[in-house]
């Protein structure tokens, strides 16, 4: 924005081409959604503790959930390109 425009914010207006309250409304949306997003990450890391604490590797248990939302035909190209990968280092 140049020096020369000058926006002024009040309620209810559409100043500068912006509607204030709609920007308002997007912004305390995204703002909430980012809480909901930090409330279920601590309740994922708590589930992750607990799966450790019954002897579960965590590692594991997020490769496997990583795995889960691939789609099955790019699990099966990896899996194949591991086993050419590994064959030929000797493993």
């Amino acid at each position: 924005m140049s020096e020369s425009q000058t926006v002024t914010i009040g309620h209810n207006s559409n100043t500068g081409g912006i509607a204030v309250d709609r920007l308002r409304n997007y912004i305390g949306r995204i703002e909430r959604l980012e809480e909901e997003k930090k409330a279920l990450g601590a309740d994922i890391k708590d589930i992750y503790q607990e799966i450790k604490s019954t002897g579960f590797d965590t590692k594991v248990v997020r490769r496997l959930i990583q795995l889960r939302k691939m789609d099955p035909a790019d699990v099966e190209e990896m899996e194949a390109l591991l086993d050419t990968y590994r064959h030929a280092l000797g493993d």
